[in-house]
């Protein structure tokens, strides 16, 4: 009796010590390993619900392969949206021969993708087949810029768009082009796009320009970038093109070649480049005039940081080549520093002399260039 009296005061010690579970419970359970949920990092269905999402939504978008946490960061509002067309949109693009990486990937990126209506997205893809040949090319763009076709939902917008550059001219080959290599120009209110052919018309016409009509379309056919640009930047970068001192005519032909790929530039990126392009030529003897011949022959250069250019021209000079001859043949400066390395290697080996017989030869293509090459060889 004392040994059963004993056991049930402990039993009662126990279970007021909340170690019940001990006594009640079979060993299996008791031995279960408790969860570690609460040292977990939160689960997406968790901060969806912590950040008040749809977690059917969130859950959803899991499951077709999306980045969720990635889509939060980009644009949080839209999981918390109660009416989307996740699903729909899965199937109108699979439809179009998209795969479904290439769906999650999409959804990824822009989120918004999936606000959109079946008519909405119908209505735009018969927009853009209306300029490209095939829905591959289309989704090609998506898989690249998902936000040139989903940013805007305003198809009447992209209509008027597609209409308005037709009336300068470009012909569907161009807004093919245009549409492939920078298609949020579409997404533009027509009111944008129409100032800034107004200024390109404008510019036109200070320099003289007879037809300034073409002179916007050609422009916008060599750097439709320029649509994405500010009248204010676009502005500014002509002014400063202007302070070559250039004839209104050199202007002109300048603008009509390389000079349309400087416009849309950030201002402050040209000006950096080209004082420390100018500072490393003068320090090297050329004048101030055949630095700015060599801007005016080569305005690429703009494009180079001061890094690289310096890099190239050292590279040029330490293989015995003058900072005149450079000048004179700027377009060197398009080989990377590893082939004029290798070149200026082989051509060596043939004891060839660049102050005798120039350096075009390192401006040829590969197979032109080993052909000269093989010449020299057997001379």
């Amino acid at each position: 009796m004392a040994a059963r009296g004993l056991l049930h005061t402990k039993n009662s010690l126990l279970y007021n010590m909340n170690c019940f579970w001990l006594i009640r419970f079979p060993t299996e359970i008791v031995l279960r390993p408790v969860s570690s949920r609460r040292f977990c990092l939160k689960t997406d269905s968790a901060v969806a619900e912590s950040c008040k999402e749809n977690g059917i939504l969130v859950n959803n978008l899991a499951c077709m392969g999306v980045d969720v946490k990635m889509a939060r960061r980009r644009q949080p509002g839209v999981l918390k949206k109660l009416i989307t067309n996740e699903k729909g949109l899965k199937r109108f693009l699979q439809s179009k021969g998209a795969t479904n990486e290439v769906i999650a990937s999409i959804i990824s990126r822009y989120p918004r993708a999936i606000t959109r209506s079946y008519e909405s997205l119908e209505k735009r893809w018969e927009l853009w087949r209306s300029i490209l040949m095939t829905d591959l090319e289309i989704v090609n763009i998506l898989g690249r810029s998902p936000e040139s076709f989903f940013r805007s939902s305003n198809n009447f917008n992209m209509e008027k768009n597609i209409t308005f550059f037709c009336s300068l001219g470009l012909t569907s080959k161009h807004l093919c082009s245009m549409l492939t290599r920078a298609p949020r120009a579409f997404s533009n209110k027509v009111e944008l796009n129409k100032q800034m052919t107004d200024l390109l018309h404008e510019i036109c016409l200070s320099l003289g320009g007879e037809n300034p009509n073409d002179f916007v379309k050609h422009i916008i056919s060599k750097n439709v970038f320029i649509l994405l640009r500010s009248r204010k930047q676009v502005s500014a970068n002509f002014e400063f093109l202007q302070s070559f001192h250039l004839s209104n005519e050199e202007l002109l032909a300048l603008l009509h070649g390389c000079g349309a790929d400087i416009l849309d530039l950030s201002n402050e990126y040209i000006k950096k480049n080209f004082t420390n392009a100018k500072e490393k030529l003068l320090s090297l003897g050329c004048t101030e005039r055949e630095v700015d011949r060599f801007f005016i022959s080569y305005p690429r250069v703009l494009f180079l940081s001061s890094k690289n250019l310096s890099d190239k021209i050292d590279c040029l000079l330490q293989a015995k080549i003058h900072i005149k001859q450079i000048v004179e043949m700027s377009r060197v400066l398009d080989i990377s520093i590893g082939t004029v390395r290798s070149r200026v290697k082989e051509l060596e080996k043939t004891s060839y002399d660049f102050k005798t017989y120039g350096i075009g030869i390192l401006t040829l293509s590969k197979r032109r260039f080993e052909a000269k090459l093989e010449k020299l060889r057997s001379a």
